[in-house]
């Protein structure tokens, strides 16, 4: 095979796929912590595979599925040099993983959404897994007719069939990630109004504007209204009762005198003065 192949196999390139195997600290192994870390790249190749040392006493090692033993330990790496690691790895590149996010908590990493591809969700968005939360042993069955997790786990074998089952689908999933570039024209004033537009809508204000009026007008010379009569015997008679706020009416009457028989245009003389005999309209009884 010629070197220029064997070297772009080996590369990082834009896709890496991401696997944990866990280990159980605390009382009974109750809770997890990160104890191996793998990366392949789109190819399978190894780009890393490295043992975390614990800082906690492990009571769990659950090597039934974690494949991990005590004498791994023996050149594990500190936690934060392996998570630096997998973090310039992940850096502006597309993760590959099975339930990435709990690999991505257990490093305390994270990572911008359009670039994580999990074969979990994706299996069964797309229809290729009717459970909603597919195991990836399934999934590779199903898919690629290979059995893995029979018995101790692996996370370089996992992250390789995390990223062949990617592969596999990789044109029909990466549908729902594209995005369609919009063109803004740069430099382009807005388009004015069409001079057929605008007399149309001085116009339309317009008799907005004098419907407004006139209605303003005609509530002015309009009387003001008073208010029903409250029921018979509670309030005396030749008494007029008003609504409180409103203007008796004196007003109105005084503007429709202002066109008298004295001229035209012209008033009576200290009209005031007859307001107190009984043809006034503003006088009040009231009956005690």
């Amino acid at each position: 095979m010629p070197r220029e192949i064997l070297k772009k196999n080996v590369a990082p390139g834009p896709y890496v796929a991401l696997d944990c195997e866990m280990v159980g600290v605390g009382p009974m192994g109750s809770e997890s912590t990160l104890a191996r870390v793998s990366v392949v790249n789109f190819f399978g190749a190894v780009l890393l595979d490295e043992f975390v040392r614990q800082k906690e006493r492990v009571t769990d090692w659950r090597t039934q599925w974690s494949g991990i033993r005590a004498k791994d330990m023996v050149n594990a790496k500190p936690f934060e040099e392996v998570q630096s690691t997998v973090a310039e790895l992940i850096k502006d590149r597309v993760i590959v993983g099975h339930a990435i996010q709990n690999d991505l908590k257990a490093l305390m990493l994270s990572h911008p959404r359009a670039q994580i591809r999990d074969t979990q969700l994706l299996a069964h968005k797309h229809g290729q897994s009717r459970s909603s939360r597919p195991a990836l042993r399934n999934l590779v069955r199903e898919m690629l007719g290979a059995q893995i997790q029979e018995g101790e786990h692996s996370s370089v074998t996992d992250a390789r069939a995390t990223i062949a089952v990617y592969r596999l689908h990789r044109k029909q999933w990466e549908k729902g990630y594209s995005v369609v570039p919009i063109r803004v024209q740069k430099g382009k004033a807005k388009a004015e109004p069409s001079p057929e537009e605008t007399p149309t809508t001085d116009i339309s204000q317009k008799r907005t504007h004098t419907s407004t009026e006139e209605q303003n007008e005609d509530n002015a010379e309009r009387p003001a209204k008073t208010s029903r009569l409250p029921k018979s015997g509670s309030v005396p008679k030749g008494v007029a009762i008003q609504r409180k706020g409103v203007s008796s009416g004196l007003s109105t009457v005084v503007r429709r005198r202002a066109k008298g028989k004295d001229g035209v245009g012209g008033t009576k003389a200290k009209w005031w003065t007859e307001l107190g005999s009984g043809k006034s309209k503003g006088s009040i009884k009231i009956s005690v």
